[in-house]
């Protein structure tokens, strides 16, 4: 065997135990396609960027109350987190298995500068309706609002108490 004929089997045997490319999905496949078109990012000034809770301008504009659900031995403890509303705006009702917390949120700023005047009014509403993990009693239940927290504590239904079984 020449030299040359060594080589090219030297070559075939490389190839054949290179590792396969990994194939794209299409959607990288059209990606890869655009890219050539367009340059990276081009799309990023039409992009919309949605404001986190403590970005908000207005409170709670189109948002929903973070809510934490305590499930007790007796009873069900509800925590809503609401920044900005205000105690004569909420409104709260209870089923025996849901809790739905209802409110508005107002507010107007002004400023007067000389020949200078802004005004600026905005206004929020939200509903959530919360799944209780066991029914309530209706009658029993309490609410306490204090610096933008509401705290709901729901008695348990006696049939619906948690209890423990000794294992024979």
């Amino acid at each position: 065997m020449s030299k040359e004929e060594k080589k090219e089997v030297k070559k075939t045997k490389e190839i054949q135990t290179a590792r396969p490319a990994r194939t794209l999905s299409p959607f990288e496949e059209v990606d890869r396609m655009l890219e050539g078109f367009f340059p990276r990012g081009w799309m990023r000034p039409f992009r919309t960027e949605w404001p986190s809770w403590g970005e908000l301008t207005a409170p709670l504009e189109m948002q929903l109350p973070k809510v934490d659900v305590i499930d007790r031995d007796a009873e069900v403890v509800v925590r809503a987190e609401m920044p900005g509303v205000d105690k004569d705006n909420l409104e709260v009702s209870v089923s025996d298995n849901a809790v739905t917390i209802k409110g508005e949120t107002q507010r107007e700023e002004k400023e007067e500068k000389g020949n200078y005047y802004r005004r600026e009014t905005s206004r929020g509403a939200f509903s959530r309706t919360i799944a209780l993990p066991n029914y309530v009693n209706t009658e029993g239940c309490k609410a306490a609002f204090k610096d933008g927290i509401l705290e709901l504590t729901l008695p348990k239904l006696e049939k619906a108490k948690r209890r423990t079984i000794k294992i024979d």
